[in-house]
């Protein structure tokens, strides 16, 4: 049984406040490890770590910087493989959708190693009667990213690789369903030459995000999640004085007119509906085919694009999407599907049986596909966040 704790200092640190949670790998069922639960304590040693660090970090210039960078590219993609199975075994997406999860994580690290560029201010010489104008572009100090179980690699390293850039020192709380990626980079970071306390992890539930949220020492607030939590994040975060930006969930439409090509629609509404078994938050979730007559074509053409899906556990090379992240996020999104049937939408595919051989106690279903759905019903108006699509004529 793997024990995950946090990464503080530069190091593996174990959690000290006696609460942990299981981190499953959805394919088999199974609890893979033990995640600690940091305390108010526990965040608050880690804070003043990154402080104690930063301010070294902040007068190493900006060339130096985006070397460790560089670096940890080249680190990362040596240990490739190994971070996309990890992901794989523990989100549950697919090997192909894993690399895809960290090469998008990566191409932000390179966008910062761009940092010496990017920090040049600007001066207006003349902006005024005897008036010139420049700016300084300069580090807050100790910052933080809150980040969703969905992409455990892209979006900690959105938030982490250009804050370190800019010659901050970073406070990384992952998600405590897939924690292991997350502390697999920060390695890979101190690896690369990074300075120990410039990026430490705290693993945790609501007791590490407020934390976080109420710390006097972090400046600002990254956040990736759904709608209620980013409207919490950013009221507390904000009365705490800090700089808050959170990205909340999402409802997107593909609108398919009349004249268009129904094969390529449905390629599309396929790929970007049930990819990542839709655990995506841009993933579209609503078609909205305008006429009869187009939705009569779109609906046709689904039925068995939706049907011949093909779902197999985390490691196949060819299967269309894996399970879902858990047990109870599995239940969530067929108790959508139930709420769906309840409020009068036609379920066209109903995927929620699958049953996986050989992985009978995975978190599995199949797609689904509703047709005739009103702006009126729940699983119009709400973020699913699995592999259901709803038609709105």
């Amino acid at each position: 049984m793997i024990e995950y704790g946090h990464f503080i200092g530069g190091r593996r640190v174990k959690g000290g406040s006696g609460r942990e949670g299981d981190v499953f790998q959805p394919m088999t069922g199974e609890v893979r490890a033990r995640v600690a639960f940091a305390s108010k304590a526990e965040v608050a040693a880690a804070v003043e770590n990154a402080k104690a660090a930063q301010p070294a970090w902040a007068t190493t210039n900006p060339q130096r910087r985006a070397r460790v960078l560089m670096k940890f590219l080249e680190l990362a993609n040596r240990d490739y493989d190994k971070l996309a199975d990890c992901l794989a075994r523990e989100h549950g997406k697919t090997i192909a959708d894993s690399k895809g999860d960290i090469q998008r994580g990566l191409e932000v690290v390179e966008f910062a190693c761009g940092i010496p560029h990017l920090m040049k201010g600007e001066y207006t010489e003349g902006a005024g009667p005897g008036i010139d104008i420049y700016s300084m572009r300069q580090p807050l100090g100790v910052v933080a990213g809150i980040t969703p179980f969905n992409f455990p690699a892209m979006i900690p390293l959105w938030k982490c690789a250009p804050a370190i850039a800019c010659g901050n020192a970073f406070i990384l709380k992952p998600s405590e369903r897939d924690p292991g990626v997350p502390l697999m980079l920060a390695e890979l970071m101190i690896e690369a030459g990074l300075p120990p306390g410039v990026l430490n992890v705290v693993n945790g539930d609501k007791e590490a995000v407020d934390a976080i949220l109420d710390h006097p020492d972090i400046q600002a607030i990254g956040f990736v999640g759904s709608t209620p939590i980013a409207e919490y994040i950013y009221g507390r975060g904000c009365a705490s004085g800090k700089r808050v930006q959170c990205f909340g969930g999402a409802k997107n439409h593909m609108i398919v007119m009349p004249d268009a090509d129904m094969d390529q629609a449905v390629d599309a509404l396929v790929g970007a509906g049930y990819g990542s078994a839709g655990e995506r938050c841009m993933a579209v979730s609503v078609a909205v085919p305008v006429g009869q007559k187009a939705a009569e074509a779109l609906v046709e053409k689904l039925i068995p694009r939706v049907e011949s899906l093909k779902i197999g556990p985390s490691t196949s090379t060819d299967a269309d999407f894996g399970p879902l992240v858990t047990a109870a996020h599995l239940k969530r999104v067929k108790d959508y599907v139930a709420l769906g049937i309840k409020e009068g939408a036609k379920l066209k595919v109903d995927g929620r049986d699958f049953k996986m051989q050989g992985y009978e106690k995975g978190f599995y279903m199949s797609g689904c596909l509703f047709d005739e759905v009103k702006p009126d019903m729940r699983i119009y108006k709400e973020e699913i966040f699995g592999p259901v699509l709803s038609v709105v004529r």
